[in-house]
């Protein structure tokens, strides 16, 4: 690579590597181990969210020293930085969960202030707990220089009595123990057995339905997506994708020539095919309008009567991401849409080819493999993220209803103010056959930060009760729940949303097939429980989660921040 062509590279390092009056900067750059040369190369960033507070980051070290390689041997200059990452699993259930959605956001402020601040030309972004991955693609929307995603990995499955498990059956087995059919000995096996290794949590949870979208997205490295944590390959997708990102800055490739609305659409029919997170939702929305796609919920519906459910992942299902991994992983998935014409082929990727370019080069389904069914044998003919509209959600509400057998249900509310409150009725079996608990003020502004009731779903599955009582709330659901779950109901309760307006013993329908959600209360009676509804102050009155109260937008707009 010649010196005038790299030169041209320095899309914006060059008003620091260029000038007398720039020898300060550069004298600060040279105790990082910046040389001459080094100078007239392209300044090339590694967004780390290297942390040992969580198994999915773990291991993040080692692959941003990757990455740093990969740029280095593509003729740029690399420097690691660090971004934050909070546990979804290790925050669950108390109030620590309160600050997971707004992680996202600091996230991505994080990484858009090291970006703009150091003037760096591109960058690798590397994720691995749920969100890290929306985190560093909102900061990639806004910094709009050329980057790559790289996802750290899924956990491998662990092993207990000859089964599979992972940490959504340590969820599950808090409600088993609670239920009477394992003792404390058999919760004790499974809390040392669920998580084996480095990796995010191994289902079809947000994780990894995350970098799937983010993969059918484009904005990584095919393969990347399903490659686990613990392997050569995902050594490889990170190194890789260093040289990858001076590849893109040299052919002037940004993330808005990526991540359009076409590219939304096949991150959406990804998401739809295999299962993925209600939580896919509330993040590509933010995505989408990180780079001003106009995506909206309405989106996700048309997508979704076009798309098969066609994954047998869990938590609905048997599988976990290592099995999709070696049945063939995201690609050969993706191939087989490209096949059946339902994504969009000439979407451009960061590899500089198009979707079907790469998909061409991409290794079919293995014979065999049981993971994903054929198009003529889907679970379900369309996809299982169904957006729900009634008078109870007027702005929108997500269900997840794969592997569900109840599509329908119409019982009394049991209404709680808090997940605690919620909690404590179902401990205590106050919660009976054909309620419709509903868990309000847990919204993006109202919880602050619109927790996941993952605790409580496992808790109901545990106790039998997963398809025999409903379960609404304006917060979220985390990827790895599952039962009869509605959650993002908008307007949220903060706000005055006509959840904030209904009592114990209101009769509540959910139809997944009409895309219901109603409360059986007459526009007359809303109107008068309206103009008794009280705004509440906001939950907390300082610090990051006051700041994110005040700017979070509603959850059928993402819940962004700005």
């Amino acid at each position: 690579m010649s010196t005038n062509e790299t030169k041209d590279l320095r899309i914006r390092s060059h008003v620091i590597s260029e000038g007398a009056n720039r020898v300060p900067n550069r004298a600060m750059l040279r105790a990082t181990g910046f040389t001459d040369e080094d100078f007239q190369k392209p300044m090339i960033g590694v967004a780390s969210t290297w942390s040992e507070v969580t198994p999915c980051n773990m291991h993040i070290k080692e692959l941003a020293e990757e990455a740093k390689r990969g740029a280095v041997e593509a003729g740029g200059a690399p420097m690691i930085f660090n971004t934050i990452t909070v546990s979804d699993g290790i925050s669950m259930g108390h109030e620590g969960m309160h600050y997971s959605l707004p992680s996202r956001e600091v996230i991505a402020d994080s990484i858009e202030t090291v970006i703009g601040a150091e003037r760096l030309d591109a960058y690798v972004a590397i994720g691995g707990c749920d969100k890290n991955m929306p985190g560093c693609m909102i900061a990639i929307g806004r910094t709009d220089v050329p980057a790559v995603f790289v996802y750290g990995g899924t956990i491998r499955p662990g092993k207990l009595d000859g089964k599979d498990i992972d940490i959504v059956s340590a969820f599950e087995g808090v409600g088993q123990y609670n239920q009477g059919t394992i003792d404390r000995e058999g919760l004790h096996e499974i809390e040392c057995h669920a998580c084996p290794g480095a990796g995010s949590c191994g289902g079809m949870y947000t994780a990894n339905t995350m970098s799937s979208a983010i993969e059918a997205l484009g904005m990584s490295l095919p393969g990347s997506s399903s490659n686990p944590a613990e392997t050569k390959e995902k050594l490889a997708d990170c190194r890789e994708a260093g040289a990858a990102a001076v590849e893109l800055l040299r052919k002037g490739i940004y993330p808005k020539d990526i991540m359009t609305k076409e590219a939304f659409e096949n991150a959406i029919t990804v998401v739809m095919a295999l299962g993925g997170s209600t939580n896919a939702i509330l993040h590509l929305l933010a995505m989408a309008h990180s780079v001003d796609v106009d995506l909206t919920m309405d989106d996700f519906e048309r997508v979704r009567e076009r798309v098969p459910h066609i994954a047998d992942l869990k938590p609905s299902g048997r599988f976990v991401m290592q099995d999709l991994y070696e049945a063939g992983g995201v690609p050969a998935v993706m191939k087989v849409l490209l096949e059946q014409g339902l994504l969009h082929g000439d979407c451009l990727t960061v590899t500089g080819k198009t979707i079907k370019e790469n998909l061409a080069e991409a290794e079919p389904l293995r014979a065999g493999q049981e993971v994903i069914r054929p198009f003529d044998k889907p679970f379900r003919k369309t996809g299982p993220l169904v957006v729900l509209e009634g008078n109870l959600a007027p702005e929108g509400a997500v269900a997840k209803v794969s592997g569900l057998k109840v599509n329908q249900l119409t019982g009394p509310a049991r209404v709680f103010d808090s997940e605690e409150a919620a909690t404590a009725a179902i401990l205590s079996d106050q919660i009976k056959v054909g309620d419709v608990v509903i868990i309000r003020y847990e919204g993006p502004k109202g919880g602050p930060g619109m927790p996941e009731m993952l605790s409580i779903t496992g808790m109901l599955v545990g106790k039998g009760l997963g398809e025999k009582v409903a379960l609404l709330t304006d917060g979220r659901f985390s990827g790895g729940s599952h039962g009869l779950v509605i959650g993002h109901i908008a307007p949220e309760a903060q706000v005055g949303g006509p959840i904030a307006l209904v009592e114990d013993g209101d009769q509540v329908t959910i139809d997944s097939v009409k895309r219901e959600l109603s409360v059986a209360l007459s526009p007359e009676e809303l109107s008068r429980r309206r103009s008794a509804w009280q705004e509440r102050p906001l939950p907390v009155r300082r610090g990051v989660l006051h700041k994110y109260s005040k700017l979070v937008s509603s959850a059928s707009k993402g819940a962004v921040t700005d």
